[in-house]
């Protein structure tokens, strides 16, 4: 168990270090360090970077990892537009409500509108360490992410410690409007109906990733892509023909919570964490 759980956090720490990297040494001229952050969810979790260059990348022994944090860069902007997914994404199943079901999924809600009451203004959020993903481009849903709650929520959940905080943007000023938890990919849906009962919320995953080729980076942002989370590729044997590379789950386990809404369907909304940009 010990060993289990070290290597867990010795892969968490690579991804972290890898995804570092390459957002580092490939920002545009003029920008700052910080004006670029990567996602979390992915190993953590980001949008199809297809232009980004590889090259002197560190290496590990966990070759899973490797091929994430990889695939994690050249996702980064597919991920826009959870409606055109489709066979990318992968929900939990609905259970039958349990003893306790609501009650526990209450206590989360009401925790995470707490937090959400704390970082109504974003300046608090920022002070407080978290990052904004890419707030250079625009994105109908802004994710502000706190990467120590994102490796805290590798090894167990707190309600108080969400990723990411999900704001809208208007003019100038950030509206919070939800929370984003994150759950290794490694878990189980019984592992994930410990942490939020899956009769009442669905976690997901981005799957069937087919990350292009060095020169077809960039063919993302066409109107009918073949790779990344829009792409029409879905299978290893077609990602392989086109001279990609496949990988079956990419990023980890999301789910968002909307805890200012008025009633259950809304806080937990399937079809608004479909449409959101995560």
């Amino acid at each position: 168990m010990h060993d289990r759980i070290m290597h867990d956090r010795i892969t968490v720490l690579i991804s972290f270090l890898l995804l570092a990297s390459v957002t580092w040494g490939q920002q545009p001229a003029g920008s700052s360090p910080s004006s670029q952050q990567s996602m979390p969810g992915m190993d953590m979790s980001g949008h199809d970077m297809s232009n980004m260059q590889m090259k002197d990348m560190p290496t590990t022994a966990d070759k899973d990892s490797d091929k994430d944090s990889d695939a994690s860069m050249h996702a980064m902007h597919s991920m826009e537009g959870h409606m055109d997914m489709g066979p990318h994404m992968k929900m939990t199943a609905r259970r039958p409500a349990q003893p306790g079901d609501a009650a526990r999924a209450q206590a989360i809600v009401e925790a995470a509108r707490k937090v959400s009451q704390k970082y109504l203004d974003y300046h608090t959020a920022l002070n407080d360490g978290f990052k904004i993903f890419h707030p250079e481009l625009p994105q109908k849903m802004y994710h502000f992410t706190n990467y120590g709650y994102a490796m805290e929520a590798a090894f167990r959940f707190n309600p108080d410690h969400p990723t990411s905080l999900l704001y809208e943007k208007h003019g100038d000023d950030y509206k919070l409007i939800g929370v984003m938890y994150t759950a290794p990919k490694r878990l189980t849906e019984d592992q994930l109906d410990e942490r939020i009962p899956l009769s009442i919320a669905q976690w997901h995953e981005h799957v069937n990733f087919c990350s292009a080729p060095p020169d077809k980076r960039g063919e993302g942002f066409s109107a009918h892509p073949q790779f990344g989370l829009r792409g029409s590729i879905t299978t290893q044997e077609a990602c392989d023909a086109a001279g990609g590379t496949f990988h079956p789950v990419i990023f980890n386990w999301m789910v968002h919570v909307y805890p200012f809404e008025k009633d259950q369907a809304s806080i937990w909304s399937v079809e608004r964490q479909h449409g959101d940009a995560d």
